[in-house]
């Protein structure tokens, strides 16, 4: 068990790792004049120092593999997810929004307003990890309900980009609003296990017990409050409905995160 001195600087080689994640991510969105790459790296900055800390820890264990399997799986996964559905989209339209309100100069600003400050929520997001592999009690009820947990959203989260990258895949549903699969009983998803796989991730960390077990449940309530008020649902359903008049009765009859079943409502009816 590392003490805190230790225990920072291991911290630190993850933020290290992540900072060279961001200006690297921040030099190609100069080039191709797209900051909206840096979403296509968020979940690797998030996972990328889980290799870090796994070196400066004697880390062992169904815990430490369950862990670095887990995170690694979820990162490179939504990466590729986000690289495969964005490819020659150019620059998403709520970063073309922030371009607007932040000229002149947008260049430079893009490095501290997004690529900054997305490597300090994704530094933040990776401490559970660290907290989990750094631990060193024996492995117990809490770690198995934490690898459920995270299991399930991972799942969550894979099936729900599946289901909807092969509704959008059939030239039949063009204008149409996706309601099928788990789209059904939540609008997000995908949301929804992204912040169940965090919240597993958590209590994989108490279970370990040790320096930053109780501290990292900043990392999910952060995760949760970015997809629901945020980056998440608040900004892709800000105007959808005055877009999509169709959103409007899905709202009206389904979850926003939370899955639930349907509700009636009288125009579904």
């Amino acid at each position: 068990m590392p003490d805190f001195s230790s225990f920072l600087h291991i911290a630190l080689g993850g933020l290290a790792l992540i900072a060279a994640l961001a200006v690297g991510t921040w030099i190609a969105s100069l080039v191709q004049r797209d900051a909206s790459l840096v979403d296509r790296m968020w979940s690797l900055m998030i996972a990328g120092p889980t290799l870090v800390y796994a070196a400066q820890t004697s880390w062992s264990g169904p815990r430490a593999f369950a862990v670095l399997a887990l995170v690694l799986a979820w990162g490179i996964r939504l990466a590729a997810y986000i690289t495969w559905r964005n490819w020659g989209h150019g620059e998403d339209r709520r970063y073309q929004q922030i371009r607007e309100r932040n000229q002149p100069n947008f260049a430079f600003k893009s490095l501290y307003l997004i690529f900054a400050l997305q490597m300090v929520l994704a530094w933040i997001v990776s401490a559970p990890t660290l907290a989990a592999l750094a631990g060193d009690r024996a492995f117990g009820v809490l770690d198995v309900a934490g690898i459920v947990v995270a299991l399930v959203g991972f799942l969550f989260e894979a099936i729900g980009d599946a289901q909807m990258a092969a509704f959008k895949g059939d030239p039949a549903n063009k204008g149409r609003v996706m309601d099928r699969g788990l789209w059904r009983f939540t609008r997000h998803p995908n949301y929804f296990g992204e912040a169940c796989f965090w919240w597993g991730i958590w209590l994989v960390a108490i279970g370990a017990g040790g320096l930053g077990a109780i501290w990292t449940l900043v990392s999910p309530l952060m995760m949760t409050v970015l997809l629901l008020k945020v980056s998440g649902v608040a900004m892709l359903e800000k105007d959808i409905g005055e877009r999509r008049p169709a959103y409007r009765d899905y709202i009206a009859r389904t979850n926003a995160f939370i899955p639930g079943p349907p509700r009636r409502n009288e125009a579904s009816a």
